[in-house]
């Protein structure tokens, strides 16, 4: 009943480890951004169909996917190669999409994190949701900043279990990739211009939440600090030690990076606007 996707560029490192956790399933495809290491031979060794298609953001390239390739079976699992399918999991997702009506359209999962090789339990703001197991045709992918939000056709509903999410490139890279981050999200939160709707904050639908939270953030005078509290303090990642606390320190680094940025784009679109 599920195919399942898996999103690469120069991945060899994480990729094995993916493609061994979704072993059971007769249906992997790996849909690279034209890698210049072995991501595509480990793929294809491993059985993957592998097809390639330049990366214009995470909701593009799912989309791409979605509508471009000939899926085995109507449920897809859409993941990331840093990213791996436990068997509670996997028995859980074959079980629910055989039994869900035709009115559910999509299942949102639990990230479990790791980092530098220990798990998170709170620095990480865990539960954080995601969609990735949807229905072919009923969910419509979109980018947003660095990462993507989707539209979906009919009921999204949850799982239990946890999807794992553990990136072994080292922390240099973790940090070159959160700095690319930082300017994508940077130039989304500068175009944009919208209201908060504060029943969003107390939405039953998690995303909803996430959505409003991040509304109510990009509002904030000193947001890297404020980040901090709110992730270290009020969230107890202080539950995850050293390594809660420098996760902490290094993310809201990245929201003070995404504020400085967004206002320097302003900025320069003002004074573009002004010399017209």
């Amino acid at each position: 009943m599920i195919s399942i996707v898996v999103f690469t560029l120069n991945e060899e490192v994480n990729l094995p480890r993916c493609l061994e956790s979704v072993r059971e399933c007769d249906d992997v495809i790996v849909v690279d951004s034209f890698s210049s290491d072995r991501t595509c031979e480990i793929a294809r060794s491993a059985g993957a169909r592998v097809f390639q298609h330049g990366f214009t953001g995470f909701g593009d390239q799912r989309m791409w996917a979605l509508e471009t390739i000939e899926f085995r079976h109507p449920w897809i699992l859409i993941l990331d190669a840093d990213e791996q399918v436990t068997p509670p999991l996997w028995k859980e997702m074959v079980r629910r999409v055989t039994s869900c009506s035709t009115e559910t359209a999509a299942f949102r999962l639990k990230r479990r994190f790791y980092w530098e090789g220990c798990q998170l339990r709170r620095a990480n703001l865990y539960p954080s949701w995601v969609v990735r197991l949807v229905r072919k045709g009923r969910v419509r992918f979109i980018n947003r900043g660095h990462a993507e939000t989707q539209e979906v056709n009919g009921v999204v509903e949850a799982l239990e279990e946890d999807l794992i999410d553990e990136n072994r490139k080292g922390l240099q890279v973790w940090r070159e990739r959160q700095r690319l981050y930082a300017e994508q999200e940077a130039r989304y939160e500068a175009s944009l211009n919208c209201g908060l709707n504060p029943s969003d904050l107390s939405s039953s639908d998690p995303l909803v939440r996430r959505h409003a939270l991040r509304t109510v953030a990009r509002r904030l005078p000193a947001r890297g600090l404020f980040y901090f509290v709110y992730a270290y303090f009020l969230q107890a990642g202080w539950v995850d030690g050293w390594t809660g606390l420098r996760f902490c320190w290094e993310k809201a680094c990245f929201q003070q990076q995404v504020q400085r940025t967004a206002r320097r784009l302003r900025a320069m679109a003002r004074e573009r606007q002004s010399q017209c």
